[in-house]
C-alpha cells in the first residue's frame, strides 16, 4: 500500500507559479506511473500530467507549455506551475500506481489563482 502526501498549494495572482510537490511512503518499489489531477467547483475531475519511472511524460491540452511534471526519485513528484490563470482554480491531487493511475491519492490540496 502507497501513501501520498501533498503540499506546496496556495493563493497566487494570475501570471504568478506554484510548485506542489507529492511525497510517497509505503509500498513505494511498486510504483510505476505518479502524476497530478485537479477538480475545480463544479467540474469533472481531469488530469492535468502524469510521468512513468522511465520519464514519459503526458499533460493535458490546457496547462501544455506551463506546467512541468518531474520525478526526483521513485516517491517524489513535483508540478511546477507557471503563468497561472484563474481556471486553474482546483484542488489538487497526487496520484500513483503500479500501471495506471488511481491506484493511490493524497488528500488533495487547494490552489487558489486570484488576483
Amino acid at each position: 500500500q502507497v501513501q501520498l502526501v501533498e503540499s506546496g498549494g496556495g493563493l497566487v495572482q494570475p501570471g504568478g507559479s506554484l510548485r506542489l510537490s507529492c511525497a510517497a511512503s509505503g509500498s513505494i518499489f511498486g510504483i510505476y506511473i505518479m502524476g497530478w489531477y485537479r477538480r475545480a467547483p463544479g467540474k469533472e475531475r481531469e488530469l492535468v500530467a502524469s510521468i512513468t519511472s522511465g520519464g514519459s511524460t503526458n499533460y493535458a491540452d490546457s496547462v501544455k507549455g506551463r506546467f512541468t511534471i518531474s520525478r526526483d526519485n521513485v516517491k517524489t513528484v513535483a508540478l511546477q506551475m507557471n503563468s497561472l490563470k484563474p481556471e486553474d482554480t482546483a484542488v489538487y491531487y497526487c496520484s500513483a500506481g503500479p500501471v495506471v493511475l488511481g491506484r493511490s491519492w493524497g488528500q488533495g490540496t487547494q490552489v487558489t489563482v486570484s488576483s
